[in-house]
């Protein structure tokens, strides 16, 4: 696990396509810092299990990315 500070807006954010801000947005606004980490830990659960994004899930790489922002505290 690398020590480099991961950004919301930098890194986590980009990660996220409108479809699933689309998908989401009943729920919460993926699009929003507090809204991901108020929802960061299920949201880091569908991610590990595949069920988000429904089209498919993230690579290794992008969970643990978004993994390491919360474990960080959810940098802006």
């Amino acid at each position: 696990m690398s020590d480099e500070a991961v950004s919301y807006e930098a890194d986590i954010k980009p990660l996220f396509r409108e479809k699933d801000r689309d998908s989401m947005r009943r729920a919460f606004d993926l699009w929003s810092r507090e809204d991901v980490l108020a929802h960061g830990q299920a949201i880091a659960s569908h991610l590990r299990d595949g069920t988000m994004p429904c089209d498919g899930r993230w690579p290794e790489q992008q969970v643990g990315l978004f993994e390491r922002w919360l474990a960080q505290g959810g940098n802006e």
